[in-house]
């Protein structure tokens, strides 16, 4: 059985992984308003990978015997400056996911509750290829800038992300 307290953590994460599916949704509409197909299927494959985060805490709830419950969600960022903005911003929001990981894995520790320790090793694992991905984005960005051919090859390159 999940305590109350960490039930009340685990519904608090899962909020924020929808909150986080959410906002890469938005990212994803700001890149096709800029004509970067390659940068929006790179965020909308983020949005199916939140989601299932989500539904991987939703399900871990529900068969330690807890009750999901879910809450409002803030309106997502929509606007950025530029295609370096918006991957600062996703590095920027996937360090808070982490925090929040670890935050909620030392709630798990304290509580002496090994079965919420062993899923959210899986998380935390998630979380550092999470942020790999997001930083060597940001990186190249930041290294070929943001006209003409580079870019181009960037937005090609992101839109191969899920095809193999």
């Amino acid at each position: 059985m999940l305590s109350t307290s960490l039930q009340q953590a685990f519904n608090e994460q899962i909020n924020h992984e929808m909150a986080s599916a959410y906002l890469y949704l938005s990212m994803a509409a700001y890149a096709e308003s800029r004509s970067l197909p390659g940068f929006a299927n790179w965020m909308k494959l983020q949005t199916k990978e939140e989601m299932g985060h989500a539904m991987k805490l939703y399900k871990f709830v529900n068969e330690r015997g807890g009750r999901v419950i879910l809450t409002a969600m803030d309106t997502p960022k929509a606007d950025f400056s530029s295609p370096t903005e918006l991957f600062e911003e996703v590095l920027k929001h996937e360090r808070q996911i982490t925090a929040l990981i670890n935050k909620l894995y030392e709630a798990t520790l304290e509580a002496k509750d090994y079965a919420a320790q062993v899923l959210l090793h899986w998380f935390i694992q998630e979380q550092v290829e999470e942020e790999a991905s997001a930083s060597e984005i940001l990186e190249t960005l930041k290294m070929a800038g943001e006209k003409g051919h580079a870019l181009i090859m960037m937005d090609r390159q992101l839109a191969r992300r899920g095809q193999g």
